[in-house]
């Protein structure tokens, strides 16, 4: 017997540690790799699905259902068995009186007892279970609404991380189609100076752009691989993960106008909608501590069977039964005014949430203001940036052609390769920041989309 106490002790704790290892090993599994080029899209379903953020909002939800299950268990019936032996080694005495009247203490029972219990209640009306009841709805909606925050702040993040990437992607782009420019330029310019026609300021000028922009080009390389990384964070991706991200930029412009016209409507935020949650919950409070001097009535019923024998062999060889049921009634007379004053404490509480309601609505005013004024000012900067994109080319055109006929100078050649430099950058810089503050504007409103 000792032996297989100890084998099965060992076969326990096996037993445990393997479970907590598979337990650990699942909870560690990194999150597929993305398969291709990410679109914005596909980079905000991978983001909803990973984000520990959110897992954890899903987690809390879970949990709160189980607190709400465990406080409507109350109205179930609650059922117990209870069972006790014991063994007395001196009866108990009682005092009885004798035939003469004389009050002669005896010993009574048997030595050897038993009793196997079957008890359940019932509760018919409790304040407690009533608030359970009460709060059920409100309590999941607000950790619905809690997920729905973490969505939200998931879509936002998200996003301006995907144009942050890919503008510093199209910032990489123009600098190379520059340097393509600048040495084609330093050739030229080291060829006029090899013929005798210019001397070497020109190629010097044009090796010294050069060498910026391939610094710029490293820069650009460096913050790619760190704004990346950021945007894998937000996703709930791994560092070691690979990335890659794809677009359409004429799908980019065309997202990037937004209804500016459209009227606010504060109740569509979701902190506005978390208030008011919140205030149906406080209210449930107030009804719970307004209601507190209602009696608590419940139901009970109890079967004992006892046993009783001298013997101890015999002890289970009769049955005493017993049963009954009936009614409790619980009514509170006076508990020192402290069910007045938390009464009075989640009634001050409530106001304080009304306060805060109102702040919260002018707050989101203030914020849609701001971001609808950034949004304007950048769309106009971008639409702006279309133009001198276009003039910034023809210009650029139009003076190379000239610098090879020799009609202009190559002072006049880098001034126009530095504006179309920046016209390009401008205008990519402007088509993502317009991007972003649509994403902003529409959080403001309270209709940015969170399912995808």
């Amino acid at each position: 017997m000792h032996y297989f106490s100890k084998a099965a002790w060992a076969v326990g704790i096996l037993s445990g540690w393997w479970l907590a290892l598979a337990t650990s090993a699942s909870a560690q599994t990194p999150p597929p790799t993305p398969s291709g080029p990410l679109t914005l899209e596909q980079c905000l379903q991978v983001a909803l699905q990973n984000q520990p953020l959110l897992r954890q909002a899903r987690i809390d939800e879970e949990t709160n259902e189980a607190d709400i299950r465990i406080g409507l268990a109350g109205w179930l019936p609650q059922v117990g068995l209870t069972a006790s032996a014991q063994h007395y080694f001196q009866l108990p005495y009682t005092v009885f009186p004798n035939a003469e009247g004389v009050s002669v203490p005896r010993q009574i029972g048997l030595r050897n007892t038993s009793t196997v219990g079957l008890t359940g209640t019932q509760t018919l009306y409790n304040n407690d279970v009533r608030l359970a009841l009460r709060t059920a709805r409100p309590s999941r909606l607000f950790y619905q609404q809690n997920t729905t925050t973490v969505r939200i702040d998931v879509v936002s993040d998200v996003s301006k991380a995907f144009y942050d990437v890919l503008l510093s992607q199209r910032q990489l782009e123009v600098l190379g189609e520059d340097i393509v420019r600048l040495q084609r330029s330093l050739r030229d310019a080291k060829a006029r100076y090899d013929v005798g026609i210019v001397d070497k300021i020109d190629y010097k000028q044009a090796e010294i752009l050069l060498n910026n922009s391939v610094v710029a080009r490293k820069q650009a390389q460096e913050a790619i691989k760190a704004k990346t990384a950021s945007l894998k964070e937000l996703m709930g991706l791994t560092g070691a993960q690979p990335l890659a991200l794809q677009y359409d930029t004429l799908r980019l412009m065309q997202d990037a106008a937004a209804d500016t016209t459209a009227a606010l409507n504060a109740a569509n935020r979701i902190e506005v909608q978390q208030l008011q949650t919140q205030k149906a919950l406080q209210e449930a409070q107030i009804d719970f501590y307004r209601l507190g001097y209602l009696p608590s009535l419940s139901a009970f019923g109890t079967y004992n069977s006892v046993f009783q024998n001298n013997q101890l062999a015999d002890l289970y060889a009769t049955r005493f039964p017993t049963s009954y049921a009936g009614l409790q009634l619980t009514l509170p007379i006076f508990q020192g005014t402290r069910r007045l004053q938390n009464l009075r404490r989640e009634r001050l509480t409530n106001q304080r949430l009304d306060e805060s309601l109102l702040a919260t609505r002018n707050r989101i005013n203030t914020e849609y203001e701001q971001a609808l004024a950034a949004y304007k000012s950048n769309f106009a900067d971008y639409q702006m940036g279309q133009r001198n994109l276009a003039l910034s080319k023809e210009v650029y055109d139009v003076v190379q052609l000239q610098y090879r006929e020799g009609i202009k100078t190559y002072l006049d050649v880098i001034v126009a390769q530095t504006t179309l430099r920046s016209a390009q950058l401008n205008y990519y810089s402007a088509l993502f920041q317009v991007l972003s503050s649509k994403v902003d504007l529409l959080r403001t409103q309270g209709l940015l989309p969170t399912t995808y």
